[in-house]
């Protein structure tokens, strides 16, 4: 007989402790190998005064055991609590987030009968690195991270996965026409890897045009590959679009650990009424059972969940009169689900998974290569109150000398000096760029430091540096909009 795998068990907060109990009673009656370790988490731990939400003593309970089926949590507004979410995902290095968006017709509303998407998310990077600063009093910024290993970890998962689970198409998705060195990293990534895998189609799409389409026509994509953030809003639209969020599950894989959860929040106004949908937590938990080679149970569970749809037994949430045949609580759902481990859905496809291996065999990632890597300007962000390029572009006038000299000011990325033009809008942060005035483009530090001392001395109030450095000739800058 097999031995038990040991996984932490998170109960969370609103309805989290209901779908938790009835995903792991199901768990039980079918089978389920497991023994589980609680911990505390979410709203009650925040107002303990820990502003990440988990006890270290928790953090080590994940690490010892190294899956993690966690129930929804509420994070308090405002007062800098950090999102307990993301900080699991990034400690213990979970960079792959994957969500499949199925329709349940008849059974559950939606336009788009046959849908079967999966959302493979990056899911460490981007915006959600959590790195913001108040730079003026009108200008905040927050900083999109996107490195070139954590691409080809995302995009090498999505492709690994879809021939795993004998899918015949990856997409991406990104905003590469504007981000063109982020964005533009992540679909040149996806373009080295891609004809690695023949047997897969693949196509790149803008993300708008892309979410366009896939809220019109869901059913000419298999999975999609994304961002952090684009995978974020998408993942939940498409799983709208298939019927609900409230039936959707996710996975959040690393190399050494993983972590399953429904998509939805904690919906604290139906915690404690015999409402709550557990269907997102059961189905994460079935994505759980194949991580850790229980593919047998996962089948039985997830046959038995789609024989009760058929059958008519519904939550509120998905109850539909003509359809539904009984308008069940969070319990009878439970029971009747429980009741039907053993049979296989009649009219939705029934599920077969492959074992899959307990750890995910780490991706490749190819260290980006140094190549040649040339200094040739900085950047000075100064605060200046008065909305007037000019004034700024005569306060920093002075700061071209030694070498160095003032080739644009741009406000909110738009150029606005010289020759600005009247109309356009500007804030109180000024980005000043200061490039060779010589023949040879390659400055140097030196020469930077004393420019910032130059710009100190004229009055300048400098909140922020970058500096601009060429790639093997290439430019690893922007260039200002207008410029």
């Amino acid at each position: 007989m097999s031995a038990n795998t040991p996984i932490t068990v998170a109960k969370g907060d609103g309805i989290g402790p209901e779908i938790m109990e009835a995903t792991l009673h199901i768990l039980r009656e079918a089978g389920a190998l497991l023994d589980t370790e609680e911990i505390e988490i979410g709203e009650r731990v925040y107002r303990r005064g820990n502003s990440a939400g988990m006890e270290k003593s928790s953090l080590d309970t994940l690490i010892r055991n190294r899956v993690f089926l966690k129930a929804p949590i509420t994070t308090p507004q405002g007062g800098g609590f950090r999102s307990l979410n993301v900080t699991t995902r990034k400690l213990l290095g979970l960079y792959a987030n994957v969500r499949p968006c199925v329709a349940y017709d008849p059974y559950v509303r939606t336009k788009h009968p046959g849908m079967d998407v999966v959302i493979v998310r990056e899911n460490e990077e981007d915006l959600y690195a959590g790195i913001e600063y108040q730079h003026t009093p009108d200008q905040a910024q927050c900083l999109k991270i996107i490195t070139r290993g954590g691409c080809q970890r995302i995009v090498r998962y999505a492709f690994e996965y879809a021939r795993r689970n004998g899918r015949r198409k990856v997409s991406c998705f990104t905003k590469d026409n504007i981000m063109k060195l982020t964005d533009g990293l992540f679909r040149r990534v996806f373009e080295e890897i891609g004809p690695e895998y023949p047997d897969l189609e693949r196509e790149h799409l803008i993300v708008d045009i892309g979410a366009a389409k896939l809220a019109d026509t869901p059913e000419v994509f298999d999975v999609i590959v994304m961002p952090n953030l684009y995978g974020d809003i998408l993942s939940d639209v498409a799983a709208q679009l298939a019927g609900s969020v409230g039936l959707a599950g996710s996975a959040n894989i690393g190399t050494e650990y993983a972590m399953f959860e429904a998509i939805h929040g904690s919906a604290p106004r139906r915690a404690g009424q015999n409402l709550a949908n557990p269907s997102g937590l059961l189905l994460g938990s079935v994505m759980m059972l194949v991580h850790i080679g229980q593919s047998e149970v996962a089948e039985r569970v997830h046959n038995a969940w789609l024989r009760t749809m058929e059958d008519g037994i519904h939550t509120y949430d998905i109850f539909k009169e003509g359809i539904s045949q009984e308008k069940a609580g969070t319990r009878e759902f439970t029971q009747a689900i429980a009741a039907r481990l053993g049979l296989l859905p009649q009219r939705l496809k029934p599920v077969h998974y492959y074992a899959a291996p307990t750890r995910t065999v780490p991706p490749h990632a190819e260290t980006a290569s140094s190549g040649r890597r040339e200094l040739v300007g900085v950047d000075i962000f100064v605060h200046h109150a008065p909305a007037d390029p000019n004034i700024v572009g005569r306060l920093m006038e002075p700061v071209s000398s030694d070498g160095l000299k003032l080739v644009m000011i741009s406000s909110r990325g738009t150029k606005v000096y010289p020759d600005p033009l009247p109309h356009t809008i500007v804030c109180d942060s000024w980005r000043c760029r200061f490039q060779s005035s010589t023949d040879n483009p390659v400055i140097t530090l030196k020469q930077v430091v004393a420019a910032l001392g130059r710009a100190v001395e004229a009055g300048a109030e400098i909140h922020k540096t970058e500096f601009l450095y060429n790639y093997d000739g290439r430019a690893g800058y922007s260039l200002g909009q207008g410029q």
